[in-house]
């Protein structure tokens, strides 16, 4: 017997050394030079290694995790995330399994993302979503906005949720970029700098590698501003391309959902994936019946025989984003496009002075947060209306209401005492005749344009935002070194190395071009990264790292 039992004994170790000898080999061929930075890395970049079997995406949740965990609550600080999906390395077994099994479903199986915390996901996966407010903690949405639905579909993995200006910067005057139940959230380019918002915590994590793509939602400025604050490419589509259904509103109006990535080309996966027709969003309807492959718009001569408008009267007054914009129109020249420089607004005063915006959104939030909580399955607060939560508020003020910056509810005052009356359709009216009639429809035609070139820190996003028009914002340049730092009120508006952007507007449902655009301006000028991040926001752990242990 114990003759028989030493065989079994040395077979057991000579399989373990058989075991370890190939696991080393596997170790081997996956050595740290084949793996991406994950700084920068692409969609495509990624899903190539996990078809090549280089890393699975179980260790790219691994990786994102720890990125994460260095750089959120500690050591900068950025709280760029809100909270981690317990579900995540779950779902990331479950569809290497299927990868294994059948393939990859599309270019984003297997891919995390981050969602900015007013996109809901489904109660089991057991993430909040709160739009960053003590009000919401622990609701459960009926399903996963449909663009999480789609996400899903298409095999993106949930990392988590986005830290995000509070109720999408709508509650009142408060620093862009904090919520009660995240913090104060700051831009990875220079130490406790304003990361501009609501999209905050999404811009902040994409642009250094805390997920492979983050979605941002917008009303006026929400994506393409913390877009170029954080060097990043941003995408708001037209009002009805991206369903808004599951998402925490401001404005059926003026909301849409879109991507944040590094990239173009990340970009156009990621709208592709989520845009189209859904029977839960009314305004979708107007949408195309069918979605184009926006990373079919991926060429780079694009620009070649595009005409271009400069509006200047909407430049941004900063004479280093302005200068970075009048050179990039030489580059813009070069690849083909024709600049019509000056291509003024025929409306551009009475836009600049118009204050229709603010009477609509007001009675829109009003209307439209109240839907949206109605819908929940569960609220344990137990609010359900506007003044619920002012006095919701009031009553948390150690956790909402922080002074000595994070004290206003004034926008949730004014929205509470508007309704909607005759004025909020006239304005509602004049808002889409400043916007599209007279506003970039009337550009577009008077100059004979394909699309209309702004510094995306200019008087960009209204004029798409009232109109429900699309914007495409592009790495444009960076603040010199001999910028003074403001003073951090709690945030600093401005410093040196501060990106900005370069925005490309278009008539609705004119993306595919756009895209196209912005994508042979970007292959051009690769402006992303000529500059990186301070050294202490940027994590320090690569694939290599989880994988080795």
């Amino acid at each position: 017997m114990r003759t028989d039992r030493s065989w079994v004994f040395w077979a057991f170790f000579a399989h373990l050394g058989l075991q370890f000898l190939l696991s080393r080999a596997r170790a081997s061929a996956r050595a740290p030079a084949s793996f991406p930075d994950l700084y920068e890395a692409s969609i495509t970049e990624l899903q190539d290694g996990l078809e090549k079997g280089l890393f699975t995406s179980v260790d790219l949740v691994k990786a994102y995790f720890a990125r994460i965990e260095e750089v959120n609550l500690q050591g900068p600080t950025l709280r760029a995330v809100i909270e981690l999906n317990p579900s995540a390395l779950k779902q990331a077994a479950e569809l290497d399994f299927e990868r294994k099994l059948s393939g990859p479903r599309g270019p984003l199986h297997g891919i995390p993302i981050l969602l900015k915390d007013n996109i809901a996901t489904r109660g089991r996966d057991g993430m909040n979503t709160t739009a960053g407010s003590f009000a919401l903690l622990g609701s459960i949405p009926p399903r996963d906005a449909t663009v999480a639905a789609k996400l899903r579909a298409a095999g993106a993995i949930f990392l988590g949720k986005a830290n995000l200006s509070e109720w999408a910067n709508f509650r009142g005057r408060v620093p862009s970029g904090f919520s009660g139940r995240g913090g104060q959230a700051t831009s990875p380019y220079f130490p406790l700098a304003d990361p501009s918002g609501s999209s905050s915590g999404s811009g902040i994590a994409c642009a250094i590698g805390l997920a492979a793509a983050t979605l941002g939602s917008e009303t006026d400025g929400s994506i393409i501003s913390p877009s170029s604050r954080q060097n990043l490419v941003g995408i708001k589509p037209t009002v009805g391309l991206t369903s808004r259904a599951g998402v925490i509103p401001i404005s059926e109006n003026q909301d849409t959902v879109g991507p944040m990535t590094r990239s173009i080309a990340d970009a156009a996966i990621v709208l592709t994936a989520i845009a189209g027709r859904d029977p839960l969003d009314s305004f979708t309807l107007a949408a195309p019946a069918h979605v184009p492959d926006f990373t079919k718009a991926l060429k780079k001569d694009a620009l070649s025989g595009v005409r271009l408008g400069v509006p200047r009267l909407f430049l941004s007054g900063d004479p280093n984003i302005d200068g970075a914009f009048n050179a990039s129109l030489a580059t813009l020249k070069q690849l083909g496009a024709t600049i019509v420089d000056p291509a003024e607004f025929p409306d551009a005063n009475e836009l600049l002075a118009s204050n229709n915006e603010t009477l609509v959104l007001d009675a829109d939030f009003k209307v439209d947060v109240e839907k949206y909580i109605a819908g929940l399955l569960k609220v344990p607060t137990g609010v359900k209306t506007l003044a619920d939560l002012i006095a919701f508020n009031t009553a948390h003020a150690s956790e909402e209401l922080i002074p000595p910056f994070w004290t206003s509810q004034s926008e949730f005052i004014t929205a509470e005492n508007t309704t909607r009356d005759a004025a909020y359709f006239a304005a509602l009216a004049a808002d889409h005749d400043l916007g599209r009639t007279r506003g970039i429809d009337a550009t577009l035609a008077q100059f004979n344009l394909d699309a209309i070139i702004l510094p995306t820190d200019g008087f960009t996003s209204t004029p798409a935002a009232i109109a429900g028009y699309p914007v495409v914002t592009v790495p444009l340049g960076f603040q010199p070194d001999n910028v003074e730092a403001t003073p951090a009120e709690p945030t600093i508006s401005n410093a040196p190395g501060l990106p900005f952007g370069l925005s490309f507007l278009g008539t609705a449902f004119s993306e595919f071009k756009l895209v196209g655009y912005a994508f042979a301006y970007e292959q051009a000028t690769h402006t992303r990264l000529k500059r990186l991040a301070f050294p202490a926001a940027i994590p320090k752990t690569q694939l290599a790292d989880v994988i080795e242990k």
